[in-house]
């Protein structure tokens, strides 16, 4: 695959290479199966799968084992694994055109590999065209956000015999990217069986890249999919695949992070979605993007700055970093608080004005950030005046976009801003926004924001606008506007002194859900378990 020379080698490459204890553990799952007789690894690199094939007996079995390598010296490497062995061959070719070459006419019973990872804009027209080529005939999306590696799957899982096999280490993306819709759909209409092997330590610690291993299998029979949860490599030791069951697959584009949780947390979450006492917060609210400054170091000022270059009348109050939210409620103190401390509280909001308009002082902000190139990035060079941010628009709410222990959803008092670091909340008219706040600090909607969002690097949630607006919440109409804000200030109250955010849902719950909407205590106690089963889980990554 040639790719553009502008990034690492490594990262255009896609390369980072299986442990071996993992290729063994993979090509130990099918070291007893009957019935093998072509293997394929479509991007070998320096042969670790083959050497795992050749220690597990699964070449005496075999006919044929072909491995291909887009790299001419890793294929090098790899051949010396193949030299003693007549049905091992190695080819040093591009795997996307040895698919459109062989599809028609070539199936194969098992395959395994690590497919590069590898994204659209790093590859060279005709390697971008071979991948829309594979995607488009399946009916799939080809677009700029896609990466080789469901290329590659899709590719694979097409070239898989009758009653093929196949065992990928792939980015546990998978399983929650927007991206990666029309692959999870295509792989449950594919496939009878799909197993994911889990890791909460990272594999590829370099990369900081969390991987899954998926395994598919072909059958007329489907019994659905299944997650085995391992903490590191050395659980390949004593790990047994057969001891968690399938769960029922659904052929839909959802998220298959829900298949965390076991039968009876998914019917909870299915009752929850059918409760004409819960709503989506995209019921009650437009969800956009923070402002995209295209340079929030710039255009993000403290008051030195301010006072420096006379900006006071071209700035806003901003609420610009999750640490400048500390409460439910950001009022005019708090923003103050920001402001004295130092932090960046100011966003510049220049008026559309050709630069010679401007006082001296501001002009001369301007020309400094000319001269450090700060307009030359994306967003700024694309404007007719590379200064002026468009779409400003002071919001009822933000809800944060990357998150430890949990989302904070924060109702604004001051007429403040925020950057893309947040997300901006618009409440739909006669909406009272205090009652939809406290409607999601409760355990049933922490249990959804966490299956609503995905896993980003370091254990951090990320939850995107539309996500945040899959959120359900229960409606709180017919509670009382003093006893909500009653509510309210206690739970500010705890977030404020750092107390556990556990007592702040425990006074939702139980004066809300239990004592307000009839609904069982431990209804609540099972959601709850929901929401710490799986931020957990993520946490723990981040602390590897």
């Amino acid at each position: 695959m040639k790719l553009k020379a502008d990034s690492t080698e490594q990262k255009l490459r896609g390369a980072y290479y299986t442990p071996l204890p993992l290729a063994e553990m993979m090509v130990e799952l099918f070291a007893n199966e009957n019935g093998i007789t072509s293997v394929l690894e479509p991007s070998c690199g320096d042969g670790v799968f083959l050497h795992a094939v050749i220690k597990k007996k699964i070449n005496q079995m075999a006919e044929e084992i072909t491995a291909i390598e887009i790299d001419q010296e890793e294929a090098k490497k790899a051949e010396k694994y193949a030299k003693d062995y007549k049905n091992i061959k190695v080819y040093n070719e591009d795997f996307f055109d040895h698919y459109s070459r062989v599809s028609d006419q070539k199936k194969y019973d098992l395959i395994l590999g690590n497919p590069p990872y590898v994204r659209y804009q790093y590859l060279e027209g005709k390697q971008r065209e071979l991948l829309s080529n594979i995607l488009t005939s399946q009916g799939m999306k080809a677009n700029k956000l896609i990466n080789t590696w469901v290329g590659f799957m899709v590719a694979c899982v097409n070239l898989l015999s009758e009653h093929g096999k196949i065992a990928f280490v792939i980015p546990a993306e998978i399983m929650q990217v927007a991206y990666a819709e029309d692959l999870r759909l295509f792989l449950a209409d594919h496939l009878s069986r799909i197993t994911l092997i889990t890791f909460e330590e990272l594999i590829f610690p370099d990369i900081e890249q969390e991987i899954v291993v998926f395994v598919g299998e072909k059958d007329k029979q489907e019994k659905g999919i299944r997650i085995v949860a391992l903490n590191n490599l050395d659980d390949l030791k004593s790990f047994d695949i057969g001891t968690n069951g399938f769960q029922k697959l659904q052929h839909v584009h959802e998220k298959w992070t829900k298949y965390f949780t076991n039968d009876a947390e998914n019917a909870l979450i299915k009752q929850i979605k059918g409760d004409k006492q819960f709503q989506k917060l995209s019921d009650a609210a437009l969800i956009n993007v923070g402002i995209t400054t295209g340079n929030n170091k710039y255009f993000s000022v403290n008051q030195e700055k301010v006072n420096e270059y006379e900006l006071q009348d071209v700035v806003r109050p901003l609420i610009g970093r999750s640490s400048h939210a500390n409460s439910l409620y950001f009022r005019e103190d708090d923003w103050m608080e920001n402001v004295s401390k130092g932090k960046a509280a100011y966003l510049i909001d220049f008026p559309e004005r050709n630069i010679e308009d401007f006082p001296k002082k501001q002009r001369a902000y301007i020309k400094l950030g000319e001269k450090q190139g700060e307009n030359s990035g994306y967003k700024c060079r694309i404007r007719d005046k590379w200064y002026c941010i468009p779409s400003i628009w002071v919001p009822d709410a933000f809800f944060l976009r990357r998150n430890n222990l949990y989302p904070k959803f924060v109702l604004n008092c001051c007429n403040a801003v925020s950057t893309d670091t947040m997300h901006r909340i618009k409440f739909h008219e006669g909406i009272e926004p205090e009652r939809i706040v406290l409607s999601y600090y409760n355990s049933i909607s922490f249990a959804f924001t966490e299956l609503c969002g995905r896993s980003y690097g370091g254990g951090v949630l990320e939850i995107l606008p539309g996500e945040v607006g899959n959120i359900m919440v229960p409606k709180l109409d017919g509670i009382p506007i003093q006893q909500i804000q009653e509510i309210l200030e206690q739970v500010d109250g705890i977030i404020r002194e750092g107390k556990h955010i556990e007592e702040a849902l425990d006074i939702v719950d139980n004066n809300i859900l239990v004592a307000a909407l009839g609904y069982d205590e431990k209804m609540c106690q099972r959601a709850r378990g929901i929401w710490k089963k799986l931020q957990t889980r993520r946490l723990k990554r981040g602390q590897d």
